[in-house]
């Protein structure tokens, strides 16, 4: 697999999103970790992605028992900032998170730190100021956003350079479009894809509310675009999808994951998946290289004119700073 730059930090062209493995979409089967991870390592996939907020540590301590033995081997990323009792961005609970996560992942640095998600009480500075002093302790290599708007990412560059932000971007969800993606590249910034596949949508297996556990994230939090009769609309893209994708000779999701890293800029999506077959699809996808027609089809085919639902429900979408950047600007 070919790999890509996050400032100091080499990585494989597709990472893996490791939350899946412990949250987010119902149980994982068991022993699944113990499968995913190694091979993914075998695999060519250098970057794994995780945080403070999967499972409540969970997922840092699957990752820690796991791969602790072979950390030299891969760029591990996770998050602070976002737990199981909220958002914290106050420089004292950041530098406790930091501690805690490189107790559970059983090593002495982490790669790339995330700021997970900005605290509205905090100032973006002082938070990203004290990820800047992570990396003066040799906790942290380089410092990352998630889910920020164009304002609050140049405001926290001005304070710290920032490696890379981490926001949901795929055919269907394409909120990074509306700035930050531009910003990015401006800055010299890594932009790092979370759910390229549309949570399952882009792979053509998902199922709408009726068939999904009351825990799944895409019956809480990203329920609009899973209620039936939106799914309903929205499934009726994928015929014409998967005929793109026949054509090109990949998967659904294949041509999801090509299409991102066709982008222009520096990308590195982190699909995640509890199944090592999905694995082996989903990385496969570094090969595959579209031309500017196919890429032009598709952008027209899936964008967010043409999907029905908010990609969060109203009050997440109100309260997620990466979605100021739809806000009109006044004159």
């Amino acid at each position: 697999m070919h790999t890509r730059q996050i400032a100091s930090l080499q990585v494989s062209a597709i990472g893996l999103g490791c939350m899946n493995l412990s949250y987010g979409y119902g149980a994982a089967p068991e022993g699944a970790a113990d499968e995913v991870l190694p091979r993914a390592l075998e695999l060519g996939c250098t970057f794994l992605d995780t945080a403070t907020m999967y499972g409540g540590g969970d997922n840092e301590r699957l990752i820690g028992r796991v791969l602790g033995s072979r950390r030299r081997e891969f760029v591990l990323a996770s998050k602070c900032g976002l737990s199981t009792q909220g958002i914290d961005g106050r420089p004292d609970t950041l530098a406790a998170q930091i501690d805690a996560s490189l107790q559970r992942l059983r090593t002495d640095v982490i790669d790339l730190y995330y700021l997970h998600r900005s605290d509205p009480d905090v100032p973006i500075e002082d938070s990203v100021g004290a990820l800047g002093r992570m990396i003066e302790q040799g906790k942290v290599r380089e410092i990352g956003l998630s889910e920020i708007s164009t304002a609050s990412y140049e405001r926290a560059r001005r304070e710290h350079p920032i490696a890379a932000v981490q926001s949901e971007y795929s055919l269907w969800s394409r909120t990074p479009e509306h700035g930050l993606l531009a910003a990015c590249q401006a800055g010299g910034t890594t932009f790092v894809p979370f759910s390229p596949l549309g949570r399952q949508f882009l792979t053509g297996k998902a199922c709408d509310v009726q068939s999904l556990p009351d825990d799944d994230l895409r019956c809480t939090i990203a329920r609009p675009r899973f209620e039936s009769d939106a799914y309903a609309a929205n499934a009726a893209l994928l015929v014409p999808f998967e005929r793109i994708a026949e054509r090109v000779g990949c998967s659904p999701a294949q041509l999801a994951l090509a299409w991102l890293l066709g982008q222009p800029g520096s990308l590195v999506p982190i699909p995640g998946t509890k199944h090592v077959d999905w694995l082996i699809e989903n990385l496969g996808a570094a090969d595959i290289v579209l031309d500017a027609a196919t890429l032009s089809e598709l952008d027209a085919l899936i964008n967010e004119s043409t999907v029905t639902g908010t990609r969060y429900t109203l009050d997440r979408m109100s309260t997620t700073d990466s979605e100021r950047d739809r806000e009109p600007v006044e004159d």
